[in-house]
């Protein structure tokens, strides 16, 4: 009896027995089960053909079916195949196939950055404002919805679209700047990133478009309106799409089998509101501006218009690029619903090739004369009669739309038309070239050109239009897919299916569909926010010799010493519409998930950022844009090694010259934080803000109001864990090369002061900056010898000292007999160091293993409990970057007059500083929460199960690190999956995004989110270490529950047996806790916690 009523409650607790056992429990409690659709991998309709191809005749008695690419590669490599997207992974590597030129490589926002200001206060939001930059020419990059460009950004490929009511065309993303938002800038847009490969052999992009006029005034008023103790005024609070009045555009891009350069484009819109509505698809392929620059013109590319049998053709001509055509295909007229014409089969949607020059239109926004009597807006002049410039004084004395430019009468060089009459406008959204001059050019050439497609009267409730086009060295007659539909959707299909393959191939045991779908989305995400990224230091400073001179003062405002810097990569953005420049701290955390997909790009991004055209000659890694000389944490070491652990564990290859190289760079960086950073010589850092804006209660970057210089936790705890992963690194590189075993020894040394430095005992010359009443690390003001005071702010500045932890195997001290030597001498000879507040390396751990550690047991365990105190800093979500105790008792002070005050803001920032759109005074930010879990699991590596702490503080419910750890990852992997009622926390309650079968599978990855709900914040499509993410479901998704399910904790299972318990997913699948005996390697999963690992 007693062991079928444990049998029982295995059964209902663990869902771990018998399929029927677990529908018995589900039927008792039927708030267990929520009912997931699958998520939507392809429209329900196949895209509408204009043309049916003829049936193949099968030649010789053969099959008319051939085998896919996929099963012929298979068929070639035998053993060998790891699949498709693999392999061209390997030819890219191989340099056999470009795979990567072609990229989604174009910024969404190019306008307000710094690079495009030539003002002389730095103000970059209003120097380039939005409503300049589709009339303006950029100087450093291109921006555009979609889009796709060469890895060198010479020819440029993007997505623009008219509703009809728009006073201007969609043709860039719309957002609030940071001096209009009432939490800085902020992108305000439906858009997501579906899918994408590493190779851009596949990707998947999706807009929602408003039928509506698009809110750009509300938006703007209503946000500057705003105080910061309100939320931001987003799309979804307008009236925008209500009533379901808007379209989803998918954009799939499909490279062919074997030819990189041959780039299908397919874009699907779906009309989802009730009633039929008119949608303009403008594609458009152009040049950057290379030419309006230097006083002697460089060789110009060229654009033409053509047909070739009977397709509309544009032809691409560059000096340093192969000739290439955009075929832009006819398209069949829209289908209803169910996937019926509505009107006749053979009446197909023919573009119209529009052509004109990307030149800056001087006429339209100073009153100047025009260079060309073609420009960059002529498209919206062309498409839109309400855009089109007065040609009369009375013209110019209208009322204009919120977002036009000042207009002016026309020059002669350049002369418009009259105004569309009412009548007109009232005819359609597309009126055809006005009377007399045209806005584009006639002879369809230039250096930007459009095909510009009217799909008119689309039924509603999913009516559809589809645009297939081209890109392609070849000619028709080499391409019969031009001619042939079904032949052109199925390469579609047929790369889709081939990213299917790559992501399953990541993806073992039942972790969940939604968790799958999470995981992808993250992935291809962070694939989609790569961007070309442009900057000569030294001619951006001086300006450019055929432009007006930049006022003098502008040498002053930024980035002067970096006059080395010469810049043109491709680059992992944060977030390519709000943070459209990279950041050296971001770019570390964005190479672990990437490491998992494509290690060859994650390593070159870290190898990037130290080569000498990034990286100062003294060393200093460059932080943003804003301000390069800022100083972000310094994370570099650490995200090296663990690429360099993960490409050989997942990929088999062990890339001993990338870890070489990166570290003797490192050392440099590590010799200019030592250097700069501590003042005084102590081996205690100051380091600025460090990555973490708001969260103290001085702005850390500036010099203190109350004097004396800040000892900061984190910048010692930073430089104790820059210390070790060093010290790591050494080790490995010693099996290869025994001159590191002298540095490993080095960083051992330097390690041990820092961390004495940080954690002595009071009565000595400074005070620690550990509190031992309070059990937590504070920073420190020092006054001067003797004199410094505590800043007790419960805050992650705490708990950044558990990130100093590494663990030795005693294989690696046998292994290097001097480096185990002076660790031993270190121990025996000076004892008042090496076991001073600090983890004592004379205890060995589980295995035998050697501890390194900023934080003793004693402390540890002191730390943790407010850690996972649900009151302090655990969040149903995460951990809270400070301490819930503050919103009743907040932490300030006055000085000179002036009150410094740190309160607990769970949400969106309540002050300005660093611009308000980031808070670190509570939200949940992944990539610190990353360091953290790998922190408790390397601990863990050490105490084994014989440290068993309370998680949550107070519960009753004790488990070892391991577990805890996992029980932090399940909480952040809980933000983005569904709970019982279908609801995403980051979603934050909206029942459109949560329910809507058009919205619930699609997630934003927010920059951080709120501590107490989970609503995503800042940022919306920050990828780059909100991605992370797809790491946790990769590492523990098998064994985490659905949101908001009641749970047994493991500890308390062992009242009723002692055998270890595996987990079980909510889709039923048995599977191995990453924890348990069977290891991540066995299951093919990131979950091996050991130190190799680790």
């Amino acid at each position: 009896m007693a062991s079928d009523s444990i049998k029982k409650v295995q059964d209902k607790l663990f869902r771990g027995g018998s399929n029927e056992a677990v529908q018995q429990s589900l039927e008792r409690e039927p708030g267990l089960t929520i009912n997931i659709p699958k998520p939507m991998s392809s429209p329900s309709q196949p895209p509408p053909k204009l043309f049916k191809a003829p049936e193949p005749t099968p030649k010789n008695g053969e099959d008319a079916e051939q085998a896919s690419y996929r099963e012929r590669l298979a068929s070639k490599l035998g053993a060998e195949y790891r699949g498709t997207e693999r392999y061209r992974l390997l030819q890219d590597a191989n340099k056999e196939r470009h795979w990567k030129r072609w990229g989604p490589y174009l910024s969404d926002r190019q306008w307000a950055t710094v690079r495009e200001d030539y003002s002389g206060n730095g103000d970059a939001w209003s120097h380039f404002p939005h409503e300049h930059a589709r009339s303006r020419a950029y100087r450093w990059g291109e921006d555009g919805i979609a889009g796709l460009s060469d890895n060198h950004q010479r020819l440029c490929f993007a997505l623009s679209f008219w509703n009809g009511e728009d006073p201007i065309l969609k043709e860039r993303m719309f957002g609030v700047t940071g001096h209009q938002g009432n939490h800085g800038e902020d992108v305000k847009e439906l858009y997501y990133y579906l899918d994408s490969t590493p190779t851009h052999s596949y990707m998947k992009f999706l807009y929602k478009y408003p039928q509506r006029a698009y809110p750009y005034e509300e938006l703007v008023t209503e946000n500057q309106n705003r105080s910061r103790d309100v939320s931001e005024y987003e799309i979804l609070d307008t009236d925008a799409f209500d009533e379901d009045r808007y379209w989803d555009i998918f954009v799939e891009y499909a490279k062919d089998e074997d030819d990189p350069d041959n780039v299908y484009v397919r874009i699907t819109s779906y009309n989802r509101g009730p009633d039929p509505a008119t949608l303009h698809i403008v594609p458009q392929f152009w040049f950057p501006n290379t030419w309006s620059w230097d006083q002697e013109k460089p060789a110009m590319p060229s654009l033409s218009g053509s047909v070739r049998n009977d397709i509309q053709c544009i032809t691409a001509k560059h000096p340093e690029f192969p000739k290439t055509h955009l075929y832009c295909l006819p398209s069949p007229p829209p289908v209803g619903p169910s996937g019926d014409f509505e009107g006749d089969p053979e009446d197909a949607v023919e573009p119209e090739l529009l052509f004109t020059e990307n030149n800056t239109n001087y006429s339209r926004l100073y009153g100047g004369q025009n260079e060309t009597p073609y420009v960059k807006d002529a498209f919206h002049d062309h498409i839109i009669p309400s855009h089109r410039p007065p040609t009369s004084d009375s013209d110019s004395d209208s009322e204009e739309s919120f977002f036009a430019p000042r207009t002016r009468p026309r020059t002669a060089s350049s002369a418009g038309s009259r105004p569309a009459s009412k009548s007109e406008r009232e005819e359609g959204p597309c009126t055809p070239f006005p009377q007399g001059p045209s806005f584009v050019n006639p002879e369809k050439t230039g250096t930007k050109s459009a095909a510009h497609y009217v799909f008119r009267d689309v039924p509603g409730e999913g009516g559809c239009a589809v645009v297939r086009l081209k890109m392609t060295p070849l000619s028709p007659r080499k391409d019969p897919s031009l001619f042939d539909e079904g032949l052109f959707d199925d390469t579609v299909e047929a790369r889709r299916q081939e990213a299917d393959e790559f992501y399953n191939s990541f993806v073992f045991g039942p972790t969940s569909d939604d968790l799958k779908q999470i995981m992808r989305q993250a992935l291809g995400g962070m694939l989609w926010t790569k961007q070309f990224y442009q900057f000569i230091q030294k001619d951006w400073i001086q300006g450019d010799p055929a432009q007006p001179a930049p006022p003098p003062e502008r040498k002053w405002v930024r980035n002067k010493e970096w006059r080395h810097m010469h810049v043109a990569d491709i680059l992992s953005m944060p977030d390519k519409w709000e943070y459209p420049f990279f950041a050296a701290w971001d770019t570390a955390f964005h190479c672990i998930p990437l490491a998992v997909v494509d290690p060859a790009f994650a390593k070159k991004q870290l190898d990037l950022l130290t080569r000498e055209w990034y990286m100062k000659p003294d060393g200093q890694i460059p932080a943003y844009e804003w301000n390069f000389s800022d100083v972000n944490p310094p994370v570099h070491a650490w995200a090296t090694f663990r690429v360099f652990k993960i490409e050989r564990k997942l990929h088999g290859n062990e890339d001993i010259p990338f870890l070489e190289r990166v570290f003797q760079k490192l050392l440099l960086n590590f010799t200019w934080w030592v250097n700069r950073k501590d003042q005084g010589g102590n081996n205690v850092f100051e380091g600025g803000f460090l990555g973490l804006d708001n969260i103290g209660a001085f702005n850390r970057s500036e010099p203190l109001p109350t004097g004396g210089v800040l000892r900061q936790a984190d910048g010692t705890a930073w430089m104790a864990f820059y210390c070790l992963n060093m010290l790591n690194m050494a080790l490995e590189l010693a099996k290869h090369n025994p001159v590191y075993e002298d540095i490993a020894s080095k960083f051992f040394e330097h390690f041990i002061f820092i961390a004495d430095a940080m954690t002595y005992k009071e009565g000595e010359d400074e005070q620690s900056l550990w509190n031992e009443d309070d059990g937590m690390y504070y920073d420190a003001i020092q006054f001067g010898p003797g004199n410094s005071m505590q800043l007790p702010v419960r805050s992650l500045v705490g708990l950044i000292p558990l990130y100093g932890t590494l663990v030795l195997e005693p294989s690696t001290l046998n292994r290097f007999p001097g480096f185990k030597k002076r660790v031993e001498w270190f121990i025996d000879n000076r004892p008042e160091v090496s076991a001073r507040n600090m983890a004592n390396m004379k205890v060995r751990g589980k295995d035998e293993r050697r501890l390194l550690a900023l934080a003793s047991k004693e402390r540890l365990i002191k730390i943790l409990e407010k850690m996972l105190d649900e009151d302090e800093f655990l969040s149903e979500h995460g951990i809270r970057s400070l301490s819930k105790l503050h919103k009743e008792q907040p932490w300030g002070m006055d000085v000179n007059g002036q009150r410094y005050e740190v309160n607990y803001w769970p949400g969106d920032s309540l002050s300005g500083m660093f611009g308000g759109n980031s808070n670190w005074r509570g939200p949940i930010w992944l990539a610190t929460n990353f360091l953290l879990i790998e922190s408790l699991q390397r601990f863990y590596q050490y105490y084994g199960d014989d440290l068993q702490v309370e998680c949550p503080t107070g519960s009753g419910d004790y488990m070892n690190l391991a577990g805890v750890a996992e029980e932090i990852q399940h909480r952040i992997i809980h933000i983005f999956g569904r709970d019982m009622q279908g609801r995403r926390a980051t979603n934050g309650g909206n029942p459109k995004l949560d329910h809507d079968p058009h919205f619930r599978d699609y997630v934003w990855f927010y920059e951080f989110f709120h501590a107490d709900s989970g609503k995503g914040l800042g940022a919306s499509h920050q990828t780059g270490w909100s991605g992370l993410v797809a790491y946790h479901i990769l590492q523990s998704g098998v064994t985490c529950r659905l949101p908001k399910t009641p749970k047994t904790p493991r500890s308390l299972a062992h009242h009723y047996f002692d055998e270890t318990i595996d987990s079980r997913s909510e889709f039923g699948d048995d599977a191995k806790s990453a924890f348990s005996m069977m290891s991540g390697f066995d299951l093919h999963t990131l979950g091996d916690l050991s130190p190799d690992a680790l």
